[in-house]
C-alpha cells in the first residue's frame, strides 16, 4: 500500500445521518423521514429511483452554513437542496470511489453531485455558485438495507 493509499484510507470517526428526505415527484418538495428502505434503485418512494450511479445523494451537514453564508441566508434547510441524505461528521469527498456503510446499506460512492439550475431558483440569484463544491456526493447501491437518523457513515 502506497503512502497516499494509506492516508487515504483513515478517518477519525466514522459520520452520522442527520436528514432524510425523498420527493415522491419530479419538482415535488422533499419529505423529511426518520428512516427509510434502501433498494438497489435507491430509496424507496423516491422519484428518481432506478440504478445507477446516482440513486443516492448526499450532502455535508457542515457545508449548510458555507451556502447560507454564501447567499445571506441565517441557516439553509437541506430539503431546499434536493440531495436524499444530509451527514454530518465524516468529509465526503474523501469517500469519492469508496464503498461505504450507511445503516444497514452498503454504497459505492461514484462522484461529485454538482449543483443544477434550479437552485438559482430555489436559493436565489447566485445560489448556484454558493453550491458549487458543497453539493455532496451521488452513489450506487451495492446491498439493500434501511438508513435511519444517526445511522452511522463509514468507509469499509
Amino acid at each position: 500500500m502506497s503512502l497516499l493509499q494509506e492516508l487515504t484510507s483513515k478517518y477519525s470517526k466514522p459520520g452520522r445521518v442527520e436528514w432524510i428526505g425523498i420527493r415522491p415527484e419530479r419538482k415535488a418538495d422533499l419529505q423529511s423521514l426518520e428512516k427509510v428502505e434502501v433498494t438497489f434503485s435507491g430509496l424507496v418512494g423516491d422519484h428518481r429511483a432506478k440504478p445507477g450511479k446516482r440513486a443516492v445523494t448526499l450532502i455535508q451537514s457542515e457545508h449548510l452554513p458555507v451556502i447560507a453564508s454564501y447567499i445571506g441566508w441565517d441557516a439553509v434547510d437541506p430539503a431546499i437542496l434536493r440531495r436524499n441524505i444530509a451527514v454530518s461528521g465524516i468529509n465526503l469527498l474523501a469517500l469519492k470511489e469508496k464503498t461505504i456503510c450507511v445503516g444497514t446499506s452498503v454504497l459505492k460512492v461514484t462522484g461529485v453531485c454538482a449543483p443544477c439550475s434550479r437552485m438559482e431558483t430555489l436559493l436565489g440569484e447566485g445560489g448556484y455558485n454558493a453550491m458549487r463544491g458543497h453539493g455532496g456526493i451521488t452513489a450506487e447501491v451495492v446491498t439493500e438495507g434501511e438508513i435511519y437518523l444517526g445511522s452511522e457513515v463509514k468507509s469499509i
